[in-house]
């Protein structure tokens, strides 16, 4: 990998904690934990975009109504796009306990039957770190609607010093979270094997690269999940722009990193090596 830095192997595991940080990206499923070493950029981040908050007279959703009447106003187009997006996070945080449980559940069954799953908490713990029930937990990640009109929403995220979040309220299924969890396992061992810059304060390649090989070893990106999920059936390259696109986005999603120009030329960079590198694997599995 190009953008490994040279250094031995950090073999500090994620300690377990019950708290996670979540991405800011809308579809990125990486988080931006701090580095283990001081900061020694002075780059300024860019200013965050202005989070917008609800407004029933203005998007149409109150959520002093109950469900269903803010529902049917949905379906007789009596709320704006605004307000679709404030009522389902409203829903979300009424439903956060059951959407636990559910995920849950689904991780249970991932790190026992799951052969991807398994095998990557297996290379793991070759390396002294423990990924278990303890360090991989579920959560409700709400997401943010900012005033240049972006959702930004995350699937789950990892973190050096709390191990794996998986977001509750996004997870579809059991194959979604399997994805998620592979994704982030793929993290923790980078993270166990290479000493990652992780928010990008040295190098955003490093980032780059952790984001190509999640994108491409979890398995978010094969033919299937991208046709039926995401409505793309382009059958050549199809892989190859998934992996680039999800890496672009996770890019963006580092505080450091200025704007997509920036992310998709630090991609291009350690694609070549980066792509090619299939380890823990001896092949892309799924």
């Amino acid at each position: 990998m190009s953008s490994q830095p040279s250094e031995p192997p950090a073999r500090e595991a994620p300690s377990p904690s019950s708290s996670s940080s979540s991405s800011s990206s809308s579809s990125s499923m990486s988080t931006e934990p701090s580095s283990s070493s001081t900061p020694t950029s002075t780059t300024t981040p860019p200013a965050l975009p202005h989070i917008v908050e609800n407004d029933p007279k203005r998007t149409g959703f109150d959520p002093r109504m109950s469900w269903w009447m803010n529902y049917f106003k949905i379906l007789s187009g009596g709320v704006t796009r605004e307000g679709e997006f404030h009522y389902r996070e409203w829903r979300y945080r009424e439903n956060e306990a059951a959407d636990c449980a559910r995920c849950e559940q689904y991780r249970d069954w991932a790190l026992a039957y799951s052969p991807t799953v398994r095998f990557m908490r297996e290379k793991v713990e070759a390396l002294n770190g423990t990924l278990d029930k303890d360090n991989i937990v579920c959560r409700r990640c709400p997401a943010r609607l900012t005033d240049d009109g972006q959702v930004h929403r995350s699937s789950g995220g990892f973190s050096p010093y709390n191990g794996i979040l998986i977001c509750a309220n996004e997870v579809r299924n059991r194959n979604h979270l399997e994805d998620t969890l592979a994704h982030e396992m793929v993290h923790a061992w980078d993270h166990l094997r290479w000493k990652v810059d992780w928010i990008g304060d040295k190098n955003l390649k490093h980032a780059a690269c952790t984001e190509i090989r999640a994108a491409m070893l979890s398995g978010e990106c094969r033919w299937t999940r991208e046709a039926w999920t995401r409505g793309n059936w382009t059958l050549t390259q199809q892989f190859q722009n998934c992996v680039r696109k999800r890496a672009v986005q996770s890019v963006m999603a580092r505080p450091r990193c200025k704007d997509d120009v920036q992310a998709v030329k630090v991609v291009n960079q350690v694609w070549d090596s980066c792509f090619s590198d299939t380890r823990p694997f001896d092949e892309v599995y799924r």
